[in-house]
């Protein structure tokens, strides 16, 4: 059985912070796919609806995601997107076929 962990996180920005957290988003990138752990990081912005943003992202296990919400990159980004976000929605999931 596989240990790797797929995240899709989906975020909805509010309309007047869309560029200041496209520009953080963006900022998470290179670092992170730089991690241990890291499989796949891929930022996606909605073509009907440009506040939506949905991360597909793929760990080596659980204890790579964790390292990486505790990371210095993912906790500037955070600290810097606070109050920007309308809704936040983050599903771990493991594959099962």
């Amino acid at each position: 059985m596989s240990s790797i962990v797929t995240v899709v996180a989906k975020l909805i920005v509010h309309e007047a912070a869309l560029e200041t957290v496209k520009t953080e988003l963006l900022k998470m990138i290179e670092p992170t796919r730089m991690e241990e752990g890291c499989i796949e990081y891929r930022l996606h912005q909605d073509n009907d609806d440009p506040k939506v943003f949905i991360f597909f992202e793929m760990w080596e296990n659980l204890a790579c995601l964790e390292s990486h919400m505790a990371s210095p990159h993912f906790s500037s980004y955070v600290a810097a997107v606070e109050g920007m976000i309308v809704e936040k929605t983050v599903h771990k999931m493991t594959r099962i076929a």
